[in-house]
């Protein structure tokens, strides 16, 4: 199967302690890799509030994975995120397909604009200098 790129973010209570904190961080990484994905970046977002409450929580804390994989590792890893206590909310989206799609229109845009700087004259003259 071909890699993909995915983003997982979960939040996490916001009454965990950040020695436990820390190890869930690690044991996503250690799971991600045990099933065959690399972990691409990690970023802790911090304590945040919630736009809603959940579970009558208005805060948590926002993890973000960027993996690379095929697949199989995220079914493992949302199958225990769902049984997690900690965990509160999660969600995956892979994203490999819009980064294609928004490189091609990048490049389209960069193509577009050399063209463009074809046409036009090195120097204007300003209309106060001409006069």
């Amino acid at each position: 199967m071909a890699n993909r790129t995915y983003e997982v973010m979960y939040i996490v209570d916001p009454e965990t302690p950040a020695d436990k904190l820390t190890k869930l961080n690690e044991a996503v990484g250690k799971l991600i890799e045990k099933e065959g994905g690399t972990v691409v970046r990690m970023d802790d977002g911090g304590k945040r509030n919630l736009a809603y409450p959940i579970k009558k929580k208005t805060e948590g804390f926002y993890i973000l994975f960027e993996i690379e994989g095929t697949g199989q590792e995220i079914l493992e890893l949302e199958r225990r995120m769902r049984v997690n206590d900690m965990i509160i909310r999660f969600i995956t989206v892979r994203v490999d397909e819009d980064r294609k799609k928004a490189d091609r229109i990048k490049e389209k845009r960069e193509k577009r604009q050399a063209t463009r700087a074809k046409f036009r004259p090195t120097e204007e003259v300003a209309p106060e200098a001409a006069a």
